[in-house]
């Protein structure tokens, strides 16, 4: 799944979405020169109705092509950045933008289906590229070829409501960092009564699958075998979080009687003060303030419980094959000016973000390294207007988790696990054991056929 962020801190919004529009307005024109310039056609443009981030983007591109005038950049807006039920069809009908964004987990399909052109003899062009951490650098490098240069990242963690934490007579300073203590301090905000939840989960619409995948790695556990060819979700490991969702639950009656819920859902439960806990990327932490009525000063964020891992996830641009050279240099020339220059760009111009009451100082992770990242972070720093103190917790913790990706195949596994984690929130009779072996087949029969 993505994180919400289209940028780092605001909801992802995008442009076509269908495929009758993808073959007027979205495709890569097969005319890479405009008057003797090099023309690109690039995706992710904030919509008109995301009106400050579109303003943003287009004035990036506008000094962009101010400082490359043998460059003209076409960028195209899209709901969302990527959309799963018609990505595939653009890359297959030679409709996709020369340079265009993908999630972390595409990488590997994009160059199985030979869609992405080979980036690997021209990224020594790119100035930031040897600045990004090796880690996310090794997600679009597939079989020794760089195939894509990722844009953002982020990790998953605890959201928790301070002030009903302190309501409920617990520390706000000191979260839960195991799955028991979650459960006995969702146990002690739900008794407050008056309709609020301690903790709530995703059981819907395949997020209830990526948070079961996202607790199952706090526990040490994986989706799937280091191979990819076996599902690995029948174990102690994917036992304990259905069992801890189930005490929750039936036992405790601390995740109230609603279920089947999504995302929306749980922010607005969070941002109306109603729930104590859920598992979130920190980019939901604006969208709690500026959609759901929530409050900076009482939302925390904690790491992932459970102390052994967090799923990561992200996003990053990758080249159509048909690209020309030329192409490739224009756009890896975008790429540096737009988002991977700390301090500057849409992504890295804190001090513009802070001056049209954008969020600055949450705690994504870090893109870069060595100077680079000192930069960004200096530059981050100089203009947080959010209460950093209040994710500091979240970003120490993180230094001793193993940071995941999603699994192959994701959104089908997703499916499977969706129903397994509704039957365990909806059903009081739910047999676990059934359930995980049931799911195990099914992914197994997924990772067969890919």
């Amino acid at each position: 799944m993505s994180s919400t962020g289209f940028r780092r801190t605001l909801a992802a919004i995008g442009v076509c979405s269908s495929l009758a529009l993808v073959a007027t307005a979205c495709g890569s024109s097969d005319d890479e020169s405009s008057g003797g310039k090099t023309r690109i056609t690039v995706n992710c443009e904030p919509p008109k109705s995301a009106k400050v981030d579109r303003k943003f983007f287009e004035e990036d591109i506008a000094s962009f092509e101010k400082r490359n005038q043998d460059i003209d950049v076409v960028a195209h807006d899209a709901f969302p950045c990527q959309d799963p039920k018609t990505f595939d069809a653009k890359l297959a009908g030679g409709q996709m933008e020369d340079v265009f964004y993908t999630y972390f987990t595409d990488a590997r399909h994009v160059v199985d289906i030979n869609q992405a052109a080979d980036l690997t003899p021209y990224v020594k062009e790119l100035k930031s590229y040897d600045t990004i951490q090796q880690q996310l650098r090794d997600i679009y490098t597939v079989d020794g070829k760089i195939y894509g240069v990722p844009r953002t990242g982020y990790s998953m963690g605890l959201i928790y409501n301070r002030k009903l934490f302190e309501k409920a007579g617990l520390d706000p300073d000191k979260p839960p960092a195991t799955w028991e203590e979650v459960r006995a301090a969702a146990k002690k905000i739900a008794a407050l009564g008056g309709g609020t939840v301690g903790y709530a989960d995703y059981s819907a619409q395949n997020q209830g699958g990526w948070h079961f995948t996202a607790e199952l790695y706090s526990q040490g556990g994986d989706v799937v075998d280091a191979d990819g060819k076996k599902a690995t979700v029948d174990t102690p490991e994917g036992h304990a979080v259905l069992q801890n969702l189930y005490d929750m639950r039936w036992t405790d009656d601390s995740m109230g009687s609603k279920q089947l819920l999504v995302i929306n859902d749980v922010q607005q439960m969070m941002g109306s003060g109603k729930l104590g806990m859920y598992l979130s990327a920190p980019d939901n932490i604006p969208i709690l303030v500026k959609e759901k009525g929530g409050n900076y000063k009482d939302l925390a964020l904690a790491p992932m419980p459970g102390g052994k891992g967090t799923l990561i996830g992200g996003d990053g641009y990758m080249f159509n094959k048909k690209a020309t050279p030329d192409q490739i240099r224009a756009g890896l020339k975008w790429l540096d000016h737009m988002f991977l220059t700390p301090g500057e760009g849409f992504l890295g111009d804190y001090a513009r973000a802070k001056k049209n009451d954008g969020p600055v100082g949450l705690p994504e992770p870090r893109l870069f390294t060595g100077a680079a990242d000192a930069k960004d972070q200096e530059v981050k720093k100089a203009n947080a207007n959010v209460p950093v103190e209040n994710y500091q917790a979240f970003l120490d913790g993180n230094k001793s988790l193993q940071l995941k990706i999603e699994p192959p195949n994701a959104q089908q596994i997703y499916s499977v696990l969706d129903g397994v984690v509704s039957a365990v929130l909806t059903k009081k009779d739910a047999n676990i054991d059934q359930l995980l072996g049931d799911a195990s087949g099914k992914i197994d029969s997924i990772l067969s056929r890919s």
